[in-house]
């Protein structure tokens, strides 16, 4: 099978999850909670993970449940100073050019946050599409809607010829469902369904090699991938 897409998650994907940022932009949530609207800074920090786990994102959550303006909520969120936490990586840069496939980013985040962070770490003229949490919404990862939507939005008619990458399980387990060949990022083993994973995403070609730009006929199944 020949891939043509390869979909990039974007936050604790393209950087380690150690960079700090994720727990930044979780502050920045809890304190619009207590700041827009009015829960008490004791219990807002459970609240968000109820949201999270509830509806997929703290955001729809909000949405869903005290009616928030999605604009505002995400400019407020992802005023973080990215640059404080991330710098330029000449070796992943390396690693991600060495695909030939077409690149696109699919992120619940949104398109500006996604941008500052291309840009921060040298990456913004590598994907050719973002497709963001406003592009999909009402839905989220993992949602199978909005997988469904992100295919559509990028031109996908054949999953099987895609391949997903991403940190968090539960968007893997729903992109494997929808037939793309999928790559757990931060996991030290394979977790079935999943169909392989590395430690950080610079040991990507140990689990998918390059193909090169003639000929990119490498069988999926034949990539180095371990044990169930």
């Amino acid at each position: 099978m020949c891939f043509e897409t390869l979909f990039f998650d974007l936050d604790d994907t393209l950087y380690r999850p150690t960079s700090g940022i994720w727990e930044a932009i979780g502050d920045r949530m809890v304190q619009y909670m207590v700041t827009k609207l009015d829960f008490p800074e004791s219990s807002a920090p459970a609240e968000r993970e109820r949201l999270f786990h509830t509806h997929g994102t703290t955001m729809r959550g909000l949405v869903a449940e005290f009616q928030i303006d999605e604009v505002d909520f995400l400019e407020y969120v992802h005023d973080v100073p990215i640059d404080q936490y991330l710098s330029k990586n000449p070796v992943l840069r390396a690693v991600i050019e060495s695909y030939p496939q077409r690149k696109v980013i699919f992120t619940n985040a949104d398109t500006g946050h996604a941008v500052r962070v291309l840009n921060a770490l040298g990456f913004q003229d590598l994907f050719e599409q973002i497709i963001d949490i406003r592009s999909i919404k009402p839905w989220c990862k993992p949602q199978t809607e909005a997988f469904s939507k992100a295919m559509e939005l990028a031109g996908i008619s054949d999953p099987s010829r895609c391949v997903m990458i991403d940190d968090a399980l539960r968007n893997l387990v729903t992109a494997h469902d929808l037939g793309l060949y999928t790559i757990h990022v931060g996991a030290q083993e394979r977790i079935a369904p999943v169909d392989a994973a590395v430690s950080t995403l610079e040991e990507l070609p140990t689990v998918f090699l390059p193909a090169s730009s003639k000929s990119m006929g490498y069988d999926k199944w034949s990539f180095a991938e371990s044990a169930d």
